[in-house]
């Protein structure tokens, strides 16, 4: 398929897994800071949902929402972000749309593949630890992961005092260098967008910030002219009545 042509305006569908507004703005200002000045960034924020995604409940309703938020945007869009750092849900938007889905989890290690021998990952409380764990494996890049370590901050904490997420961040970002042997160090949730270069001071090693890592990711796709393959295990979902969710069609996408 030919590739995009070079100065055509390219949109980028990023969506929040939750429902803080605040959250969505920081991740849409971390996505714009990497992306190319054609590139035009559109955060979304779901209908409904949690607040915060801590656990596994949370997250698999959040996978209904952002399906729900892209299948509702009423626009043209070349790709689609998911912004949140192991949760569910990217499998079934591939299913909804033929544009790239880019999920930041494995947007940030697979460029931290690209950067060290090992990498780890600082995250927020320690039941995100098994979800990060468990999307790291679906991926096939549990073998590169030095190793998961919670910060012990909840996520709405990163948008109140980014002092002292750093400072937490930094501790267990510099155990898993120092104890767990990353050489690399991923930032394990979409809120610490913008703590970046705090962790790497402390560490002294790459930090990868996932929807830093995803944005460029997703232009790169679209630029080749590449989609989601419908021939297995992304095919569109089969048509049948959805009880009780008017799912829109597939609009926008092109």
């Amino acid at each position: 398929m030919a590739g995009m042509d070079q100065g055509a305006p390219m949109r980028i569908l990023v969506v929040n897994v939750n429902t803080t507004a605040a959250m969505t703005d920081t991740v849409v200002a971390a996505a714009r800071r990497v992306a190319a000045p054609t590139t035009e960034v559109i955060g979304l924020t779901p209908r409904f949902g949690a607040a915060s995604v801590e656990g596994h409940f949370e997250s698999y309703l959040a996978a209904v929402a952002v399906m729900d938020a892209v299948a509702s945007y009423d626009g043209p869009y070349d790709a689609v972000v998911q912004a949140g750092f192991g949760e569910h849900g990217r499998e079934g938007l591939q299913e909804l749309v033929e544009v790239p889905v880019v999920d930041i989890t494995e947007a940030a290690a697979l460029t931290a593949c690209l950067l060290g021998r090992r990498f780890g990952v600082v995250t927020t409380l320690q039941r995100a630890v098994p979800l990060i764990e468990d999307r790291l494996r679906l991926a096939g890049l549990d073998d590169r992961c030095a190793g998961v370590r919670a910060s012990g901050l909840a996520v709405l904490e990163l948008e109140e005092d980014a002092g002292a997420a750093v400072e937490a961040m930094a501790a267990q970002a510099k155990r898993l260098v120092e104890e767990d042997g990353a050489d690399v160090v991923c930032l394990g949730c979409a809120g610490m967008a913008g703590l970046g270069d705090a962790v790497e001071a402390a560490t002294g090693v790459p930090v990868v910030d996932g929807v830093a890592a995803a944005v460029p990711l997703a232009e790169g796709l679209v630029r080749q002219g590449l989609r989601t393959s419908k021939a297995g295990g992304y095919a569109a979902p089969r048509p049948k009545e959805l009880l009780g969710w008017p799912l829109p069609g597939r609009r926008g996408a092109r």
